[in-house]
């Protein structure tokens, strides 16, 4: 006798998008089980903090290579070690550790990243690295932990002023806005030192000023000031040096007045540009902007808007 062979299981039809869904790992989980679109990009996986790599140090210790404050809704981190804030293994656990920190502060809807105003950030620690091994840097993936930071939902804007150069420019790359100091200086010098950009010199730099002149910062080593840095497309804006904070205190705090949710979608849907087709950005883009139609921000927004007042958004 024939054993009769099981029913598969029935998934019915596809469930529609609500107010739960609104997770980004959870909502597009669900859109491509619609087939809405792609698989999750992976921008929108946030590993934890755990498992730094072999050079890195405890995240837990006190900061000691920054300065933190919080303005209203602004969090600010300063960078804070001698001479032109060389980015060691230590300041980026520091920075990457406070960032997480904000992450979860609900108080806080977008960061400001700055340094001093002779420098933003020299570039990576080069006495801590000259000394590395291939085997070493590649199986403790050297620099590594620097791709944390763009797991962050809030937006973080940089703020600099005098040098980004190597380091110091792929970290301003790594936030979602940058604005500059008349005086800044940009800069990817790593081929003077024999070796190439490790952090997104060669792809973000790309993405934001296109390949020739990107190409000729990288093999020449020369620097791109404030004013071409903002014509190229490298900066949103340029403040006087003496301003320049404070004015990107006011950019995030603009931002942090909106709904949270909505601005880390409108956040993740700038980024899937980078990532996808144009066919599929727009359709990730068009399933996101549906997902807003699932929270309480949106009708009191639409609705502040019809009514002529000011909205009062709950992050929900």
């Amino acid at each position: 006798r024939r054993q009769q062979q099981p029913t598969p299981p029935s998934h019915g039809p596809p469930t529609p998008l609500s107010a739960t869904m609104l997770q980004p790992q959870r909502l597009l989980a669900q859109m491509a089980r619609q087939k809405l679109l792609l698989p999750t990009p992976t921008l929108l996986r946030f590993p934890p903090l755990a498992g730094l790599s072999a050079f890195s140090t405890s995240a837990a210790a006190p900061a000691e290579l920054i300065k933190v404050e919080k303005k209203g809704k602004v969090g600010i981190i300063t960078l804070n070690r001698p001479k032109v804030n060389a980015l060691c293994d230590q300041l980026m656990v520091e920075v990457t550790h406070q960032l997480a920190e904000f992450e979860k502060d609900s108080d806080v809807g977008a960061v400001v990243l700055t340094g001093s105003e002779r420098a933003f950030a020299g570039g990576a620690d080069i006495k801590e690295m000259s000394s590395q091994t291939y085997p070493a840097t590649y199986t403790n993936n050297m620099l590594g932990l620097w791709a944390r930071m763009e797991e962050n939902q809030k937006p973080v804007i940089a703020a600099v002023n005098g040098y980004a150069l190597g380091g110091g420019c792929e970290l301003a790359m790594m936030c979602d806005i940058i604005v500059a100091g008349d005086s800044a200086q940009f800069g990817q010098p790593e081929i003077k030192l024999g070796t190439i950009p490790g952090m997104g010199g060669t792809q973000r730099l790309v993405r934001s000023i296109g390949k020739s002149k990107a190409m000729h910062m990288v093999l020449t080593g020369d620097f791109m000031n404030a004013e071409e840095a903002e014509k190229a497309g490298l900066v949103a804006k340029v403040f006087p040096k003496e301003t320049l904070v404070e004015e990107a205190e006011k950019i995030a705090a603009t931002i942090a007045s909106y709904s949270k949710p909505i601005v880390a979608m409108a956040k993740e849907a700038v980024n899937e540009s980078y990532n996808t087709t144009l066919d599929q950005g727009l359709r990730f883009e068009r399933r996101m902007f549906h997902a807003t139609f699932a929270t309480k921000d949106q009708k009191e927004g639409m609705a502040a808007f019809v009514e002529k007042r000011a909205p009062e958004f709950t992050d929900s």
